[in-house]
Order: C-alpha cells, then structure tokens, then sequence
C-alpha cells in the first residue's frame, strides 16, 4: 500500500532543495567533464579547469560546534581555502551546531542528503560502532594526532575508514580526516583529582571510547555535545569534562565554572577533524571539485597546525595569568590508570566488535613502528626550555 503521509512544508523544502541542487550539479559536473575530454569539443582552457569553464555550486555544511568555538573559526579557513582554489565557484555554507540538527545527528544528516556535508570528528558518532572512535579518540601509544593522519593516508587506515562506513554502517557518504588536533587535558574539575581514586563515583563528560575508559576508571561518564557541558557543570549535573583545548574550553566558560585544568591526558592523544560529504553530492561534482575538497583539507591541516600554536598558547596563558585558572598536570597514578583502563577497553571491544580488533591492530602495529621513531630521534623538551627561559610555572 503507498504511503500517502505528506510531509512538512520544511522537509519538503529541504527535498526540493536537495533535488535541485543534484540535478543542476549533475549536469553542470557532466558538462564541464565533457568539455574538458579530448574530442568533446573542449579547449586546451577548459581542460585545465578555468573557473570560468566551471559550475558554480555551494554546499551546505554543519559544524559540530558553536559559532563561538575557535573550532568554528578553523573550519571556515577550510571553507575558504575552498573558495579561493576555485575563484569562488565552488563555496561551502558553514553552519554552527544545531542550525539544522543536532551534532550527534551529522553523520545521520549527510547520509540523508538533508546537508551536504559535516565537520565534526567521528566519536559524535561513535553509537553506531565502537571502531569509529579508532579514527581520533583511540588509545594512547604515544602517538599524535599527526602520526594518526599519517596511518589514514599511508598505513591502511582510509582503506578501513571506507568499509567502515559503506560496508557495516551503510552510510551513504564520503569521508577524509585533517585538522590535527593537541594531546587533550584530562578535563576540567570542581576539584582537584590527585589518585585514581578520585574517580570513583566521579560525575564526567567525554565522548567516543573515553566513556569506557573512564568508566572503567569508576566514574559515572554522559556524552553531552561542548555547548551543554558548562551549564551541566555549573548546576552540578556533572562534577568535571574535557572539550579539547584551551582556546574552546576558554570560549566556552570553562574558566567561569572551573579553576582547575588537569593537563597531559592519555584519554584522548591524537584527535582529528573529519569532514563527510552526501555520496551523491559528491558524485555529481566535476572531478577537479572533488579533488579541491579533498587537497583543501590537506592545506588546512597545515594552516591549522601553525595557527593553534598561535591561539592556544594565547588562550593558556591568559586563563593562567589573567582568570587564576590552575594547569596542573595529570599526576602518574591516574596516567598509569588510564593505561590500565585502556586494557580493559581494548580487550572488551575487540571481543565484542571484530572489526574494532581489525582497525585496532592495524593501527597499533603502525604506530609501534612510527612512535618508536619518534622517541629514538627527537629529544624531550623540558632541558632546552628551562635553559633559556627558566622553569615552567
């Protein structure tokens, strides 16, 4: 029997839009593909992509954070960094969390062609299988978040990413990783936690397997999105949270709520953004398109690196300085216990999740390999800083 539910006059809005947009790029894409084949009638100038040979498309895309999130400010650098390859015939609509559904629902939205495109990391997503957090929020080998891209893009890890989404999540999408992120703060507390202890009981936001290792630790974990996590701890719903930085725990209110930052985390040592695209959305792009999008996030992941240096170093000192927060780092028993707890997660959802085991392996067996190239060349940092600069306060 046919279903003769009508839809809301938004959803349909929203499918009239998303056919229109497929049917123009569609053939707009086809066109300029054609032109620039040899014996299609193209030029040597359409061949190489000239904007003026090319459509002019804008995606809409959501970012999992609020407008006020530096996180938001760094995915619209990528969004321009788009614009400016294709003298602004291709531009991405960036939108902040909750504009058109919530920031757990992303990957859900993309999938359903109602947006085009998410910037957010794979844990907000991490109900769907335990192997996405794999892919940002992994265990703690001593690699950063630039050894983790490394072992997407040259150790298997797209490879694994791709069946990951199309074969056992069948999510219409495609998906890249950029944007390396710092080793994260054990988070933010009404406290101060010396042992492992502190935990038990303790009231903790996090998201991706750092719910099962501070579960394991004994605290009482929630996975609330960075926008509900400062009211939650200020009316006590929760007792301490990590974000991700200090320039967005400081644009978030951290400070307003918290005076004590535990730094030097081995929950969360190598995040990373991720962008996903609608298949068919991405389908329908000429081919120089897509490869723009795909060499944008590369050029943002090196502008990023260099301009978190800039901000979050800023955003450190003046909460230091200026809001009397207190850095203090993780003492080694709670480092010890998350390495423990991290044991425990492993082992567990390996058991459970054949394919967790199969990401896990794969990525463990690079980074023994990457890491242990690190620690043998480059030298510890402190000896040369408090030679020139004094000690650290």
């Amino acid at each position: 029997m046919e279903n003769t539910k009508r839809a809301s006059p938004e959803a349909a809005g929203e499918v009239n839009s998303r056919r229109r947009f497929l049917g123009g790029a569609a053939a707009l894409g086809g066109a300029a593909t054609l032109a620039a084949l040899p014996g299609c009638g193209g030029s040597e100038q359409a061949a190489t992509g000239e904007a003026a040979e090319l459509p002019r498309i804008n995606l809409r895309m959501q970012g999992g954070y609020p407008s006020r999130d530096p996180f938001f400010e760094i995915a619209t650098d990528f969004t321009r960094i788009i614009s400016d390859l294709t003298g602004g015939q291709l531009t991405v609509e960036l939108l902040p969390a909750g504009a058109v559904v919530g920031a757990f629902d992303q990957a859900d939205a993309v999938h359903r062609g109602i947006l085009d495109a998410s910037h957010a990391v794979p844990a907000f997503w991490y109900g769907k299988n335990t192997a996405l957090s794999l892919f940002g929020t992994g265990p703690a080998f001593g690699q950063d978040a630039n050894m983790l891209i490394s072992w997407f893009y040259y150790g298997g890890g797209q490879a694994l990413y791709d069946e990951l989404y199309r074969d056992i999540l069948n999510l219409d999408v495609v998906g890249m990783l950029y944007g390396p992120m710092i080793n994260q703060p054990t988070g933010w507390f009404r406290r101060e936690v010396k042992t492992r202890q502190d935990f038990q009981g303790l009231k903790y936001r996090t998201v991706g397997l750092s719910i099962d290792l501070f579960k394991a630790m004994g605290a009482s974990v929630v996975a609330i999105p960075g926008g509900e996590i400062v009211p939650s701890l200020e009316r006590g719903v929760i007792e301490a949270a990590e974000f991700n930085n200090p320039a967005s725990d400081q644009a978030l209110g951290f400070p307003d709520v918290s005076k004590i930052c535990m730094v030097q985390g081995f929950h969360q040592p190598s995040e990373c953004f991720e962008v996903l695209y609608n298949r068919r959305a991405w389908d329908s792009l000429p081919k120089l398109y897509q490869n723009v999008l795909r060499y944008a996030s590369w050029a943002a992941s090196a502008d990023m690196s260099w301009k978190i240096m800039d901000i979050y170093s800023k955003a450190y000192e003046n909460m230091r300085d200026n809001r009397g927060v207190r850095f203090i780092e993780t003492p080694t028993d709670i480092l010890k216990a998350k390495l423990e707890a991290w044991d425990k997660v492993i082992a567990e959802k390996s058991a459970e999740n054949p394919f967790f085991k199969k990401v896990y392996e794969s990525q463990r067996d690079y980074m023994k390999r990457i890491v242990g190239f690190h620690i043998k060349f480059y030298p510890e940092m402190k000896l040369p800083y408090n030679h020139f600069f004094g000690k650290l306060a």
